[in-house]
This record gives C-alpha cells, structure tokens and sequence, in this order.
C-alpha cells in the first residue's frame, strides 16, 4: 500500500474510533459495540504500568464493552479527541501508532477537567481496515485519582 494512503487510513481510523467513543459518551449513549469490537483483532495484548494481559475479541469483549462506557460517563468524561498521531511503519502490514488524545471531564462540582493522555498501539493493516493487535498505556486510574474523577 502507498505510504500515504497508509497514513490517511490509520489517521481515518482513530478519528472514527473517537467518534465512535464520544458518540458513546452522549447523555443519550449511542454505543456501536460492533464497530468497537471491530476495531480489534481477534486476539490482542494490553500493557499498562500494572501488567499486561491478554485479551480475546469475543462475546464476553464484545458484552464488557457497554460498561466500559458507561465508566466514563460516570467519571464525567465528556468528550475525547486525538489532538495528535505520529505513525511508525513496522513493516509493509504492521504499524505503531501514538495518539495523544484529549479528554475533557466534568467534575462533580461542575467545573471541567481536561487531561492529555498518550496511548501507543501496534495496528495490523493487513485486509479491508485496520485492526488493533496490542496496546500500551499510562496507569490511567491513578491520574483519574488524582484529579479527583474517582475516589482514592
């Protein structure tokens, strides 16, 4: 595949997978598990300064994915959006790719919270779209701790 085109489709990819997530976040939930589920591989691995795990894309996957939004609403995410996104090819089917994103929060108070979070993904471009195989993130329930989202 062209570079370029390469690039267009993981950039045209993480925005659908924002746009899915904020759609997700509405006061009135719009969640599209098929398109969440659909955005992972059939296996994938998850690293966080805690561990890592293995994950399978399955029903019990697919089941979870509600109430995982359903945590961000209930923390007060609002909205999220990737402010950022350098991409590492890996090979002609494999790619790194880290997202900044934005989140902004509303606290209990009223008041708004943004937090800046980068996540790092390994996406296989092999076939119709991309699909997550592995991702690495930040200890992201000791920093919603921190500002207050969620009790200590």
């Amino acid at each position: 595949m062209d570079p370029d085109a390469r690039l267009s489709m993981i950039e045209d990819f993480f925005a659908a997978y924002a746009a899915n997530f904020n759609r997700a976040l509405n006061d009135v939930p719009e969640i599209d598990v098929k398109a969440t589920a659909g955005a992972f591989a059939d296996c994938f691995i998850a690293a966080d300064p805690n561990g890592v795990s293995c994950g399978k894309n399955d029903e019990k996957f697919r089941a979870r994915i509600p109430a995982g939004f359903a945590f961000y609403r209930n923390v007060g995410t609002k909205t999220t959006k990737v402010a950022s996104l350098a991409v590492t090819p890996l090979d002609d089917y494999h790619l790194m790719a880290k997202v900044h994103r934005v989140s902004v929060y509303r606290k209990k108070g009223g008041s708004e919270e943004r937090i800046d979070f980068v996540n790092i993904y390994f996406v296989r471009t092999i076939g119709e779209k991309p699909r997550i195989f592995g991702y690495i993130t930040g200890d992201e329930q000791k920093l919603l701790r921190e500002r207050g989202l969620i009790p200590g």
